[in-house]
């Protein structure tokens, strides 16, 4: 056998074990593009064959197709929405609140009507081995797993929440868990229990309101690919709960000992660089050359740091220039008179900043990413968190004792200040932070191969059947033993009525005896 032979059969073998896979991160939030990156260069660098469904712009790459869908319409509503202003006044509504679950709904629909995703379902050349769906509160992507008669996995970009494990199992206990708004962090006394299982109530009003919206989305949305693969078009109620795995964005390092059904796999942590990328020569320069330690101050990307009101952005400002450590604020404006410790920059490498040994602070708006790069890199934080599930990561922050947190309104900057002297000047925080980030570290794999590995097993065992939970097929009456709990009622009542019944038969005997004696 010739080499070329050989190298054939190699070629052929690794070939085999590539797979098509159809990623759906369609959600315009560069957090979210952050997550479905880390999939594609997990999944590529596997030497599988991806279709990505994104907002965003990509270099061309081997093995990667990307279709791009435009939704301006939802990062405008956002920006319109959350500004530091409205947090501030506390002006952000209820109904922008539900008005955002629409948003998730509507950027759905975009993403299924889209012309190239259309051609896509109707093309009879096109199959995927597996789907994997960025999962925001719709299940309307798991129209994609029939479509192409492959398994589903949804990939959550959240702590484990009721909404996504009902999906697979059940909803969490509200006794001892936090939801999405993250209000409390347990213990609960009982008025955060009532509130927990009101808020678990709500959402479930909430999904069975959108009920009908999201149905009417997916018949229309994929009724032509049905119809052109002669298929039945089955209800979104029967596809609902139809997903082989939940890939989370978690670890137990940054949120809480849940139990967890077989199917949910927590990966928190894959999107980060094994090897962090060198630091640009400006950020290394700033970094190298500060003595005292640096700050790095960010925000994010949905809530830009020029929305604050003036007065708060001067008066941060001055508070930075008093210190003696160097600040690197990610601000996304012109700004004059900056102090000459602070160097404010439009872009930042988060991540090879973190990972700078003089990065000794993090002020963060408690995103799970950036919750989950601090303890990757061992760094302590400060959280200014504004909405979502931001406020839940940063109170499990605070509650594991790697940082503090400080709200928005007129006296952040001296509030600030003070959490700036305790976290670092009082050693437990770095040395907490430390304690986490080794439980983070410590697994068998890495976030990204566990990934990839459990991609592959979805597709080798078609579907991880073996995994589901049977308390899908289980009803809600017999989840709380309703039946049992009242057939034992009825027996226990029968007993009580026999009893009495008895006692009351032979009183009664003994007092016929008693009158006939007389």
């Amino acid at each position: 056998m010739n080499f070329q032979t050989i190298h054939l059969l190699v070629l052929s073998a690794l070939a085999c074990d590539a797979y098509k896979i159809l990623l759906v991160f369609p959600f315009p939030s560069k957090s979210h593009a952050i997550l479905g990156e880390g999939y594609v260069r997990n999944l590529l660098k596997a030497g599988h064959e991806l279709t990505y469904i994104t907002p965003y712009p990509k270099d061309p790459a081997p093995n990667l197709r990307v279709i791009q869908i435009t939704q301006h319409a939802f990062e405008e509503k956002m920006n319109s929405m959350f500004t530091i202003e409205k947090l501030i006044d506390n002006t952000l509504a209820l109904k922008e609140m539900f008005s955002i679950l629409k948003s998730f709904i509507d950027t759905a629909n975009d993403t299924v009507s889209n012309t190239e995703v259309q051609q896509l379902m109707l093309d009879p050349q096109t199959h995927f081995d597996v789907v994997i769906a960025e999962w925001m509160l719709t299940e309307i992507f798991s129209g994609f797993s029939k479509i192409f008669n492959c398994p589903l996995i949804w990939s959550s970009s959240m702590e484990p929440q009721s909404p996504i494990l009902q999906l697979i199992d059940e909803m969490v206990h509200p006794a001892y868990s936090s939801n999405m708004l993250g209000l409390f962090e347990p213990p609960y006394n009982f008025f955060q229990r009532a509130i927990n299982t009101l808020i678990e109530i709500g959402l479930k009003v909430a999904k069975w309101f959108s009920a009908l919206i999201e149905e009417q989305i997916y018949k229309e949305a994929f009724a032509a690919a049905f119809k052109a693969k002669g298929l039945v078009q089955p209800s979104l109620e029967e596809l609902r709960y139809s997903a082989a795995l939940v890939l989370g964005n978690s670890h137990v390092s940054s949120g809480a000992p849940l139990k967890l059904p077989q199917n949910y796999k927590a990966i928190g942590g894959y999107h980060i660089d094994e090897q962090s990328k060198p630091l640009p020569k400006e950020f290394k320069n700033i970094l190298d050359n500060s003595k005292q330690g640096v700050i790095y101050f960010s925000l994010g990307s949905v809530v830009p740091s020029k929305s604050m009101p003036a007065a708060i952005k001067t008066g941060l400002f001055e508070m930075f220039r008093n210190l003696k450590h160097t600040v690197i604020w990610k601000f996304e404006d012109e700004f004059q008179n900056v102090p000459d410790n602070v160097h404010v920059v439009k872009w930042a490498p988060q991540q090879s900043i973190l990972a700078h040994p003089n990065c000794i602070l993090f002020i963060t708006h408690g995103g799970l990413l950036s919750t989950t790069e601090t303890l990757h890199y061992g760094v302590p934080i400060i959280g200014m968190p504004i909405f979502g599930d931001q406020a839940m990561n940063v109170k499990k922050a605070v509650h594991k004792g790697i940082g503090l947190e400080v709200k928005f309104d007129s006296d952040t900057p001296k509030n600030l200040k003070a959490a700036i002297n305790e976290v670092l000047s009082n050693q437990k925080y770095r040395d907490r932070v430390k304690e986490l980030s080794l439980i983070y570290h410590d697994r068998p794999v890495s976030p990204g191969a566990e990934l990839v590995h459990w991609v592959e097993h979805v597709v080798k065992t078609k579907g991880a059947l073996h995994l589901r939970s049977p308390a899908l097929h289980v009803p809600l009456y017999q989840k709380l033993l309703l039946d049992l709990i009242f057939v034992s009622l009825l027996l226990f009542l029968g007993f009580v009525f026999f009893v009495k019944f008895m006692v009351t038969r032979c009183l009664k005997k003994k007092t016929d005896i008693r009158k006939k004696t007389l």
